[in-house]
Order: C-alpha cells, then sequence, then structure tokens
C-alpha cells in the first residue's frame, strides 16, 4: 500500500515532466491538500466517502490554481521559472495549511474499525488493499486514456513537439489544463488514501512522500505510467523491508542507494520511455 501511495504520487509527476517537459513541484502540496482535507472534514463529522470526494475536489482545484498562475502566465519564459514557481505553490500550501490548522501532527479517527484478513499469520489490511486495486485500476485507466482517446492523441502529441501540436490544430491552451487535473487528482487522492489508513497527517507530510515518488519515478523510468508504478511498489518494499530488518534508521539509507545503484547501473531507469511512446509500445 505505501508503494501504492509512492506510485499515485510518481504517476502525477510523470505526466507533468513526460507531457509538459516541467518538473511540477506543488505536487507534495496537493498531496498535502487531499489528507489534510480528509482528516478536517471528517473531524468535522462529515461521512467519510463524502470528505474523500470533498478532498479530492480541493486537490483539483488547487492544481488548477498552480496551472493558472505557473504554466499558462509563465510558460514563454526562461524553462526554470515555472518551475521554481510551482515550488513557491508547495511553500505557499505547506504555510497555510499551518496558519489555518497549525503544524502538529493530528489524527485520524479510524473509520473502517479492524477490517483486516489473517492468512498464515499475515495480516492483510483491507483498507491498504483496496487503496492498492485502487490506484493500479486508475492508472490502468490512465494509460488506455493515454492510447485510445481524442485526449490521450493529443496529449502525446503535445509530449512528442508541442509546436507541431499546435500546428497540427491540438488545443493546449484547453488540454495542459486536463494534465494539472489529473496530476491534481492522483496527488490528492494518494493523500486520501494515506490519511485513511495511517491517520496520521500535517501540514509537511508531502515533502518527504514527493521525494519518494521522484525517485519512484527515476527508478521506473521517466516518462512511463507502467514504470512509475512498478517504481513506487519496489521503493515501498525496499522502505519497508529495511524498516522491518535493520530498523527506521536504515530506511532513507536503502531508499536512496537504491537510487543511485539504479542510475549508475540503468540510468534511464528500469523501463524507460515517454509518454508519446507508450501507445506504440
Amino acid at each position: 500500500m505505501l508503494g501504492a501511495i509512492y506510485a499515485m504520487v510518481a504517476v502525477a509527476l510523470t505526466l507533468s515532466i513526460g507531457v509538459l517537459r516541467f518538473l511540477n513541484f506543488s505536487i507534495p502540496g496537493l498531496f498535502m491538500i487531499g489528507g489534510m482535507a480528509m482528516w478536517a472534514l471528517v473531524r468535522s463529522g462529515v461521512p467519510w466517502p463524502l470528505a474523500a470526494g470533498a478532498a479530492l475536489i480541493a486537490g483539483a482545484v488547487a492544481s488548477l490554481v498552480v496551472e493558472r498562475f505557473t504554466w499558462r502566465w509563465m510558460r514563454s519564459a526562461q524553462p526554470f521559472v515555472p518551475l521554481v514557481s510551482s515550488m513557491a505553490f508547495l511553500l505557499l500550501f505547506e504555510h497555510l495549511a499551518v496558519i489555518y490548522w497549525g503544524s502538529e501532527l493530528r489524527t485520524l479517527p479510524a473509520v473502517f474499525g479492524t477490517a483486516d484478513w489473517r492468512v498464515a499469520g499475515l495480516v492483510i489490511s483491507l483498507p491498504q488493499l483496496a487503496g492498492l486495486l485502487c490506484s493500479i485500476a486508475l492508472i490502468w485507466a490512465l494509460t488506455l486514456v493515454l492510447a485510445r482517446t481524442r485526449l490521450g492523441r493529443g496529449l502525446r502529441t503535445i509530449a512528442e513537439d508541442s509546436d507541431t501540436a499546435l500546428l497540427l490544430g491540438v488545443d493546449i491552451n484547453r488540454i495542459v489544463p486536463v494534465v494539472f487535473l489529473v496530476s491534481g487528482l492522483f496527488a490528492a487522492l494518494a493523500g486520501v488514501i494515506f490519511a485513511l489508513n495511517y491517520r496520521q497527517v500535517h501540514p509537511f507530510m508531502g515533502e518527504v512522500v514527493g521525494l519518494k515518488g521522484i525517485s519512484a519515478m527515476i527508478v521506473g523510468g521517466m516518462g512511463n505510467v507502467w514504470g512509475s508504478i512498478a517504481g513506487g511498489l519496489i521503493i515501498g518494499l525496499v522502505e519497508v523491508m529495511s524498516i522491518g530488518y535493520f530498523g527506521a534508521d536504515f530506511v532513507d539509507i536503502a531508499v536512496y542507494g537504491l537510487l543511485l545503484l539504479i542510475l549508475f547501473v540503468r540510468p534511464t531507469g528500469l523501463s524507460a520511455g515517454a509518454i508519446a511512446g507508450q501507445a506504440r509500445a
């Protein structure tokens, strides 16, 4: 389940860098918005399904705000300008959350009770299993959209060459917000799943997950959607197994050591490939 969370964040990052050649640093903030909004709404008495839906909407709206004031306004500037402005949005989201909710660690009430399976001494959390299946299903649906729909063809054309896309009549101003919208939904959903399963949220929760999501994207292969989910699952497994065998202090050594090893052995990642080429794969 932890790997599935990293995978969804990695997919959100992959969409941005694969289509727009732009690493959207606001995505960890969108992850935080999903988790914190989920906690705030459940605490106020909203049923968790409605709270989850509202948290996803909040993440999507915040992502569209980022698109409006970073990409649309600044895409003609130097390439680093949208990147820096997206980082500014990450800081803005975090400190707005601190002002509104405080910086303390918040605990989400248990909404599923003890919904576990026990098989041969192994405890399988049903909410975690549902989160894993949900993330895989959504990523599979995304690949179908990229491969078989007009919107997907437009996204792949922009990923190949935005100038050519304009000559072919692709409406970039209509399609690019869809990229931000989908990225925001994936990041916010990852935050919701994290909050429901780990039941702990705070305004800076997205930073560590964002770094692990970037690592998953690189391990799986930048620009490859299925590579992102593979990288996320690998990073999640390495993190949990390193805690089990060596202790929590060894986590970062194991995860980022694996990242360095992958970069040395296979710099393009395990399954490198641009979004534009995935439909042909």
